[in-house]
């Protein structure tokens, strides 16, 4: 397909067209026998009668080769190589070469490592035969630095995967663009920007698809060191008397530079024979003397800063080779910043820079110039190129949104741009308020996206004021905490620690945001709730990594305020508790950096103000007994969390624990018996002597002590606090006891003491510690160690009934009668304040719901069945005096603001007895219950408190109105 053309006029007309890409192109589209023959063709004729204009039009061809590139076709040399695959190519008879052929298939291309390497081989062939008809200096230059070229990147010399950083890379394009921009006769003269960088870019990009064998390569440098010797001194010379370099011999300075670097690399790294080692040796001296006596300002000549950053924003806008590390460069380069055309290719080129190593590194970049620059001009820019950025920012997925908070959290902390970037705060708060108003009033799994979007933008800008937003609408949105803190852990990269110029005492910012904007503000026990869901939830997230450590909450929320005084002591505590319920996610527990011992003994005091809480001074705030059992479980969890394992070492440990019993020791003494788990036999038991009179206690566990406060008879009391104590310990007093049952007066002096010490013990007693003393007073009357005689005060007629099963809460419930007598007695008029009868009324209360639920569970459900007969006028009359004794203690009881609790219970109790009295299908019933409800009626008639007996009368008054509308 080929036309029998007459060469001489072929690469005649291409050279006076100046058209050496073209003539590569068309020539590469052939198959590999043919091209390769036609390029020798080509030397052939530059060879003879070689002129300047042959030796620059055969260089340009030779650096086209070098440059090409598959895939760049245009649509001519398409054409061409589309006919050559589908009519083949058929040689010229008289050109020497074998008979015609048919070719079928591709045409060689230079991806042939075979057809590449011998177009190679001949190109440095038509060289040697050339050599001597180059004079002019920018040929010679030329010529060198193709063969330098050709060497260094088509061989074994070029080192494995090391580009050129992007830096020097942009360098050396804007040096190929000066050059030809100052150089009139270059053919790129009067190109334009863009062209001159596609093409700067072409000459920086040679791909090695094929290299030279060893012998090839040899052959090649051997030439060069000819070369070099023949023509490095004059060269030297003319390049050092120019003022200005051309891009000839720019380009042999900068080849040569790189290809003295690979001769040392591959002289250390190859095993080369005595020759080649000769050859590589003398070479790299050449050339390292060659670049030695050329002058430094010539090799250095400064750049146009303009220059420089149009022809990144031109390989930027083009998408040219290494375009997106151009952006790199682009966005932290604060010398081109923010000039017109900087800004426009921000602007235009977004979908680029959408990489948060990007974003950053233009924030840092936006926040450098707004340091500098605060007049109004400045300040548009920086809105528009902060719109610019946040837009980028809002493209990225949340991983990388994170790495971006987390960057400028690392480079601003909290404030984040709002730091130095004044225009972020024109209409932030009001930006803020708007979106969280909408996201509080879209409270859903399906707008929590939505949500995290515009909390991520907000958080860019500024970090700690979002934050800060978050916490507060946590606590005051009904409701809305737990979505809030769902937005908030989508960012781990809020975990960020704060050194504050103190590197050793980190700080979370997170926590540090909820101190400034919540803790200390909050007004209601509904917030105080939900701040604790909140903090929960960011301690422990359902899918996401926790937001806060349990560490950091301890140290800023609870230890400074374990304390008497504190109004926070009760929240704090509540904190305390719920983090110690989080896993340690490492070998060593988290608490162990929290002061671990100081905190035992902020506890330990805690307990022992408890002893004293009736009379503690009114003005100052004290935890109430209904957080003892918190503190009482806190410590409990510590003492099983703790051990000789969490010190650093085993001495350490001992001392730890010896200084903590020296503190202990000035508190009351139960407080010790609390921390028994964590001595362990390093210290034993430390109790009153006087429980040794009434227990058994063996000496090796136990020690005697002399309290004035436990005088002679106070045995029974310690013995009491001690089953206060721990369910265990409860256990081991009731088996250590000792007392007589055969001997009547010691069983009554027992059942004496115990009422009264019973007594002493209640109103210190939180609810955890009355349920353990009602087990003990359980045990003691089912063994019968305990007398409580049943009187018949509230009974008109002798009940018969089989009441064995239910003798124990009868006792039950005189016992309480009896303990109220005598606390209501003048004796004890004085001894209890008047703010603790409603907290012992409570714990009454409470033991009434128990006793009445243990009735119920005795007797089993009530049946209407005659054949199944449940006792239920057993129930009736144990519930009948219950409410006996329960309106007798309320008539005993100071007026006091107590009747609620009570109230409450005897209105169960009447329900209670309703639906067992109903339940008795016996002939008697209605007679009997209308003998109960007047025998009930008579005796709330005669109850003082106003409020109690309207309430019980009107609740008889229905029981009445049932009965009478029953059948007889």
């Amino acid at each position: 397909m080929i036309p029998d053309v007459n060469h001489t006029i072929l690469f005649e007309l291409v050279k006076a067209l100046g058209a050496p890409r073209l003539f590569v192109r068309l020539l590469l589209a052939l198959p590999q026998d043919v091209h390769r023959s036609e390029l020798e063709r080509l030397v052939e004729y530059i060879a003879s009668e070689t002129s300047p204009s042959d030796i620059r039009f055969f260089l340009d061809v030779w650096w086209e080769v070098m440059k090409h590139q598959e895939g760049q076709e245009d649509a001519t040399v398409s054409m061409f190589g589309t006919l050559i695959r589908q009519h083949g190519c058929e040689s010229s008879l008289d050109d020497g070469l074998q008979p015609p052929k048919r070719f079928k298939g591709d045409p060689g291309s230079l991806n042939d490592p075979a057809a590449a390497t011998s177009l190679l081989v001949v190109l440095i062939e038509g060289l040697k035969q050339t050599y001597r008809s180059i004079a002019l200096p920018h040929l010679r230059c030329y010529a060198l630095a193709n063969l330098v070229e050709l060497l260094s990147v088509f061989t074994e010399l070029q080192p494995e995967g090391s580009p050129l950083p992007v830096a020097e890379y942009l360098d050396k394009v804007s040096s190929v663009v000066s050059l030809w921009t100052s150089d009139t006769e270059s053919q790129f003269h009067h190109r334009g920007l863009d062209e001159m960088v596609k093409e700067a870019e072409r000459s920086m990009s040679l791909l090695s698809r094929a290299k030279l064998s060893r012998e090839e390569l040899f052959v090649g440098l051997d030439f060069l060191c000819s070369l070099l010797h023949a023509w490095g001194e004059e060269l030297q010379g003319t390049l050092n008397s120019s003022e200005e370099l051309c891009y000839e011999s720019y380009r042999l300075l900068d080849t040569l530079t790189t290809f003295g670097k690979n001769l040392v690399c591959f002289s250390e790294t190859r095993d080369l024979g005595e020759d080649e080692t000769r050859v590589v040796l003398e070479l790299t001296q050449i050339t390292k003397d060659f670049l030695k006596e050329i002058g430094a300002s010539l090799k250095s000549k400064g750049l146009d800063t303009n220059l420089v950053s149009s022809v990144a924003m031109t390989i930027i806008e083009q998408k040219l080779d290494r375009h997106m590390e151009m952006c790199s460069v682009f966005a932290s380069e604060k010398a081109w910043a923010f000039s017109k055309d900087w800004v426009d290719c921000l602007v235009k080129n977004k979908a680029l820079f959408q990489k948060p190593e990007l974003v950053l590194k233009l924030l840092e970049t936006l926040v450098n110039f707004a340091m500098l620059h605060q007049d109004k001009e400045a300040r548009e820019l920086q809105m528009q190129v902060t719109k610019a950025i946040v837009e980028c920012y809002a493209e990225l997925s949340l991983t990388d949104k994170n790495k971006v908070i987390s960057g400028v959290l690392a480079s601003w902390g909290g404030p984040g741009l709002s730091l130095n970037l004044q225009v972020v705060m024109e209409g932030f708060q009001e930006d803020l308020n708007v979106t969280f108003n909408q996201i509080t009033k879209s409270v859903s799994d399906e707008g929590l996206t939505k949500a995290v979007a515009s909390v991520a933008r907000l958080t860019l800008l500024y970090p700690e004021a979002t934050v800060k937003q978050v916490c507060n609408l946590a606590v005051v949105n009904l409701g809305a905490h737990q979505f809030l803190a769902q937005i908030l852990c989508s960012f781990p990269a809020l975990s960020f620690l704060e050194t504050h110029n103190d590197p050793g005492r980190p700080r979370s910012l997170v926590v540090r945001c909820l101190e400034e904007a919540v803790w200390g503000r909050l007004s209601t026990a509904r917030e105080e709730e939900q701040f604790l869901e909140f903090l929960a939830f960011l301690l422990q997230p359902s899918s996401a990594a926790p937001l806060v450590s349990p560490a950091e909450v301890t140290k800023a929320f609870v230890l400074p305020y374990l304390k008497s005084g504190s109004v926070q002591i009760e929240l704090s505590l509540q904190i305390l508790s719920k983090v110690l319920g989080i896993q340690s996610c490492s070998e060593e527990h988290w608490i162990k950096s929290c002061h671990l011992f100081p905190l035992l003994l902020s506890l330990c005091k805690l307990l022992d103000g408890y002893t004293k809480y009736w009379h503690q001074p009114r003005d100052q705030h004290f935890p109430s007994l209904e957080t003892k059992d918190l503190v009482l479980n806190i410590l409990c969890q510590l003492c099983e969390v703790v051990g000789p394992e969490t010190a650093p070492s085993p001495e350490l440990w001992v001392q730890s624990l010896a200084w903590l019993h020296r503190k202990v020791a000035s508190l009351d003494w139960t407080v010790g018996l609390r921390l028994k788990k964590l001595y362990g036999d390093h210290f034993k038991n430390e109790v009153p002597a006087t429980l040794f009179e009434i227990c058994t206690l063996p000496e090796d566990e136990w020690t005697s002590q002399l309290l004035p406060a436990y005088g002679p008879g106070s045995g029974l009391l310690a013995w009491m606090e001690c089953c206060c104590v721990s369910a265990a310990l409860r256990e081991t007093m009731l088996k250590l006891l000792t007392v007589n049952v055969d001997n009547p007066e010691e069983v009554n002096l027992f059942s004496k003491g115990f009422l009264v010490a019973l007594i002493q013990v209640l109103p210190w007693c939180s609810q955890s510690e009355w349920k353990r003393l009602m087990h003990v007073v359980e045990n003691l009357l089912q063994r019968q160690v305990l007398h409580v005689p049943y009187t018949l005060e509230y009974v008109q007629y002798m009940p018969l009934l089989n009441l064995r099963p239910f003798a124990c809460y009868l006792q039950f419930s005189v016992l309480f009668l009896r303990g109220f007598q005598l606390l209501c007695s003048s004796s004890c008029s004085t001894w209890l304040p008047a703010e603790a009868w409603l907290h012992v009324v409570q714990l009454y209360c409470s033991s009434l719901t128990d006793l009445l639920g243990s009735v119920k569970s005795a007797a089993g459900p009530p049946s209407h069945s005659a054949e199944d007969r449940a006792p239920t006028q057993e129930v009736s009359f144990v519930c009948i005096q219950m409410f006996c004794h329960l309106l007798h203690v309320a008539a005993m009881l100071p007026d006091k603001g107590c009747s609620e609790p009570l109230v409450v219970v005897a209105l169960e109790i009447l329900s209670q007895y309703e639906v067992f009295s109903s339940a008795d299908t016996s002939p008697s019933n209605t007679l009997r219950r209308a003998n109960e409800r007047h025998f009930l009626e008579s005796i709330t008639d005669n109850v003082g408190d106003e409020a109690l007996r309207s309430t019980l009368l009107q609740k008889l008054s229905k029981l009445g109105a049932r009965s009478a509308g029953e059948p007889a």
